[in-house]
């Protein structure tokens, strides 16, 4: 994790208060980072929440100067929270903070606009860190999953005569996962089970040597700019992650 830019104007100056929200839906665990928070000189939590709803409807209200997202709340998830928040806060920095640093987890989580992701073993003083590097606009993540975001980009590109060999259906598929679609809608829509579709991604994956949905779809866009493979059938020309 670097260190923070030196700033005049940064919030992070002595007097100034830094205004936190925190989403954690566990309780025992919220006051514990709020005493960590707290501890920082200059901090303050001034809005926790324990679902990803209660958040989208408190925090644009609160106008904290960086939030703090757990991944797995009850019903929404904090990714799907981190992107209406986003929507509704633009220029407001928000760092995932999780135990969970499946690959998947963590492209879904800077897709849906989120501006660092640390892991919750994080020490105080890394916490810290983080939130002084994202408000001078810097991205902070705990060094195993920025090294993870880094392999990803060094991988070498995938086999043009493996990508040729995608079916029909599989470049169906993975048309619909670059329109968002979840498993289950792309079962749907394809009149398929969901357990079929998951087999299909498998598959997709060690053609492309990808392991997430967000790779996959970054790695057949790329593809298809160089005309290595052919565009699916009712898909759109701009491609999104789900």
């Amino acid at each position: 994790m670097k260190s923070p830019a030196k700033s005049n104007s940064s919030k992070s100056t002595v007097d100034s208060i830094i205004k936190v929200a925190l989403v954690e839906d566990q309780k025992d665990l919220c006051r514990s980072w709020v005493q960590i928070i707290e501890s920082f000189g200059g901090f303050k939590c001034i809005c926790t929440c324990a679902s990803a709803e209660e958040a989208v409807c408190e925090i644009p209200n609160a106008l904290p100067d960086v939030i703090l997202m757990d991944i797995r709340l009850p019903r929404m998830s904090g990714i799907e929270c981190t992107s209406r928040l986003k929507e509704l806060l633009p220029e407001t920095p928000i760092i995932i903070l999780t135990v969970l640093d499946d690959d998947e987890l963590i492209f879904r989580a800077l897709e849906a606009g989120a501006d660092g992701y640390l892991l919750k073993r994080s020490k105080p003083a890394d916490l810290h860190a983080a939130l002084l590097d994202v408000l001078e606009g810097g991205a902070p993540m705990t060094s195993s999953i920025a090294w993870r975001v880094v392999r990803s980009f060094r991988r070498p590109p995938a086999n043009p005569r493996n990508q040729a060999h995608l079916s029909s259906r599989e470049i169906e598929v993975l048309g619909l996962l670059s329109r968002g679609l979840s498993n289950k809608e792309i079962a749907d829509q394809m009149s398929l089970s969901v357990e079929t579709v998951r087999s299909y991604l498998k598959t997709i994956y060690e053609k492309l040597h990808v392991h997430c949905r967000t790779e996959a779809v970054m790695r057949y866009a790329a593809n298809r700019s160089a005309s290595a493979m052919p565009a699916p059938p009712n898909t759109r020309e701009k491609f999104t992650a789900a």
